[in-house]
């Protein structure tokens, strides 16, 4: 079973609709609600309930893109309102373990400063998203994240794993990290391409309805 691009069907002409209500984004809208949740499990101390939680929000990045594709529930919305979840769940996850003593400065750092970076520089040349793929080195980085930060919180919980698990999480959470680093750069570089290519078409970066015309 594929874990990247899970649920994919060769035999369905895919359509992007836009409709909101669509189950993978009823899913998506879920995972922004556990997000307080999960910030008030940890601000308890409650780290083993915080990791369930956390666990499940995780989760809910790969089981919303796996309807979506298998059942044809691609939309317009949820191209750009999953991402968005991931961005500001891992952004407030990080934060509230930094800001609790669980996790290092630097995580905050990798994730939060590259994020704003693409977010104004979106802003400024197109007024919104760029509209571009997310790589595949996107996605592995975004599991990295999801699984290590889960890892962390349980390397918190006392036992004989502790110390295992600690290390385990460290390697997972630099090495998405710098994968973040990475594909925010890569993905700025896409920024600028697709900026410079539209101007040279005579089109108008800023304007959505002029680029079916590139």
């Amino acid at each position: 079973m594929r874990l990247i691009g899970a649920g994919h069907r060769d035999d369905i002409e895919y359509e992007v609709t836009d409709r909101f209500w669509t189950v993978p984004n009823v899913i998506t809208i879920l995972r922004f609600c556990l997000v307080p949740v999960f910030v008030w499990l940890v601000a308890s101390e409650r780290h083993l309930a915080a990791f369930i939680v956390l666990v499940v929000l995780s989760s809910t990045d790969w089981v919303d893109g796996y309807i979506a594709r298998r059942f044809n529930q691609v939309s317009t919305v949820g191209q750009w309102l999953d991402p968005l979840a991931d961005r500001l769940s891992l952004g407030v996850v990080a934060v509230t373990l930094m800001a609790t003593g669980i996790a290092p400065w630097w995580l905050v750092a990798a994730l939060v400063v590259p994020d704003v970076v693409l977010g104004v520089t979106a802003l400024i040349l197109f007024r919104g998203s760029p509209e571009l793929e997310v790589t595949v080195l996107g996605k592995v980085r975004t599991a990295l994240l999801l699984i290590g930060t889960p890892v962390l919180l349980l390397a918190q919980v006392p036992g004989p794993a502790e110390g295992p698990l600690t290390v385990v999480a460290y390697a997972l959470l630099i090495l998405g990290c710098v994968g973040h680093v990475w594909a925010a750069t890569d993905y700025l570089v896409g920024c600028l391409r697709k900026y410079r290519g539209l101007r040279a078409a005579g089109l108008d970066p800023r304007d959505r309805a002029s680029w079916a015309r590139a």
